[in-house]
């Protein structure tokens, strides 16, 4: 764990607010009763910038989010979309957003669905654009009530993107996407972030983060403990990530080892260590009886479990 939240910081956010960005929080406490969910949040979003917020859950990301798009207030500090008020229509009218969860009507039909939304902004896309960009050409006839989960998942980011917003907010967009659509959501995403639009995304496939975004955000406990470009997030882990199976893996039996990072999923073992070698000559010497072994760099999604203690 680092030793100050300081000490991963970018140099992107400023407590002082940044005037050419579309979205910020500057200084966002938000409590809830007791519980302190944002302890002096500070963040900015720029025009044609993918900004990828990570963290485990309870992190922060939902009450960040929350306040960005005003559907919750501050206690303390401030949440300012192109410069205004979030709840300010002239801001709203220029937002789209994509919620795990969206309420709409599912006795119609979903083009109908999309023409409805498109009402709701002053200066919208084609319906048939929307339909093709959302890969819903083929259930478009469908009631909503009918689709599977993925395939609603497609309905929400036509919702998200039909308005033709200059602000995108994703969370948690690909869940229950199959791979191809997974691909072919991120070219979308990567078409809107080319037309200079400002994307904020939540996502826990860290690969998904690791290949859209500009810049990531961590959060753990209500606090940014890393902010920087992915390459740079995924520099701060030195050395491997070691994976293994070993029936007989505890944690007790994987004590004192230089590592970091250490997961055990039944039989699975993960482990991050700057000296791989060292690491499995320990083992073999306590009889372990390791079999389908993997060694490889550290990515994005070590990286982040170093920051937030394996969480």
């Amino acid at each position: 764990m680092p030793a100050s939240t300081e000490s991963f910081r970018g140099s992107t956010a400023s407590a002082e607010g940044d005037g050419g960005a579309i979205v910020q929080l500057v200084d966002a406490h938000k409590a809830f009763g007791r519980v302190e969910a944002l302890r002096g949040v500070s963040i900015s979003v720029r025009p044609g910038e993918l900004v990828g917020l990570l963290g485990p859950n309870g992190a922060g990301k939902t009450t960040a989010i929350s306040l960005m798009l005003g559907l919750r207030r501050p206690t303390t500090g401030k949440a300012l979309l192109f410069g205004l008020d979030p709840m300010d229509l002239r801001a709203r009218s220029r937002t789209g957003v994509m919620l795990q969860e969206s309420g709409i009507p599912l006795t119609l039909r979903v083009r109908e669905v999309v023409e409805l939304f498109r009402t709701y902004y002053p200066h919208p896309l084609a319906t048939d654009n929307v339909v093709e960009m959302a890969g819903l050409g083929e259930f478009q006839e469908k009631l909503v009530k009918n689709l599977s989960g993925g395939q609603r998942q497609r309905v929400y980011f036509a919702l998200a993107i039909c308005g033709d917003p200059e602000a995108l907010f994703l969370d948690e967009p690909t869940v229950g996407l199959d791979t191809a659509t997974r691909r072919s959501f991120w070219d979308q995403v990567r078409s809107f972030k080319q037309r200079g639009k400002s994307i904020v995304l939540t996502t826990h496939y860290l690969d998904e983060a690791d290949a859209l975004a500009d810049r990531v955000v961590v959060i753990d406990h209500g606090l940014i403990v890393a902010e920087d470009s992915p390459e740079a997030i995924r520099a701060l882990v030195p050395g491997k990530k070691v994976t293994f199976q070993w029936p007989g893996a505890t944690a007790e039996a994987l004590a004192g080892l230089p590592v970091e990072g250490l997961v055990i999923d039944g039989a699975r073992v993960s482990l991050l260590t700057s000296d791989p070698e060292q690491v499995l000559r320990i083992l073999f010497g306590r009889g372990a009886a390791i079999t389908d072994l993997e060694v490889a760099g550290a990515g994005l999604e070590e990286a982040v479990l170093v920051l937030t203690g394996g969480r």
